[in-house]
C-alpha cells in the first residue's frame, strides 16, 4: 500500500512538473517575441505564474507535507495572488509613462478617461 502511494506521489510530482515547465516555457518564449511591454506583461503574469505553482505543486507532491512541502505550497499561493497585481501595476505604470502600444493594437479603452 506504501508502494502504491508513493508511486501515485511521483507520477502526480511528475506531471505536475512537467505542466509548470511546459507553461514557464510558454511565458518566456512570449516574453521574447511579443510585440510591446503590455503583451509582454500578460504572457509573463499569466503563464509564468501557473507554471511556477505547477512546479511548487510538484515539490509539495514529492515531500509530502512536511516542512519543504508546506513552504512550497506557501510560496506557490504568494505567487498566485501577488503576480497578477504587480502586472496590473506595471501595466498600468507604463501606460500613465506613455509606453505606446504596438502597431496591431486595434482599441485604446482608457484613451478619453485618463484622469491624472
Amino acid at each position: 500500500m506504501a508502494v502504491e502511494l508513493a508511486l501515485v506521489a511521483d507520477i502526480l510530482s511528475i506531471i505536475s512538473l512537467l505542466v509548470g515547465i511546459f507553461f514557464l516555457s510558454v511565458g518566456m518564449i512570449g516574453l521574447l517575441r511579443l510585440p510591446d511591454v503590455y503583451n509582454r506583461l500578460h504572457a509573463t503574469t499569466k503563464v509564468g505564474t501557473l507554471g511556477a505553482f505547477g512546479v511548487l505543486l510538484s515539490i509539495l507532491f514529492q515531500e509530502g507535507i512536511t516542512p519543504m512541502g508546506i513552504k512550497a505550497f506557501t510560496v506557490g499561493l504568494f505567487i498566485l495572488l501577488t503576480s497578477p497585481i504587480s502586472g496590473h501595476m506595471i501595466a498600468r505604470a507604463a501606460y500613465r509613462m506613455g509606453v505606446k502600444f504596438c502597431d496591431g493594437t486595434c482599441i485604446d479603452e482608457y484613451a478619453g478617461q485618463r484622469k491624472d
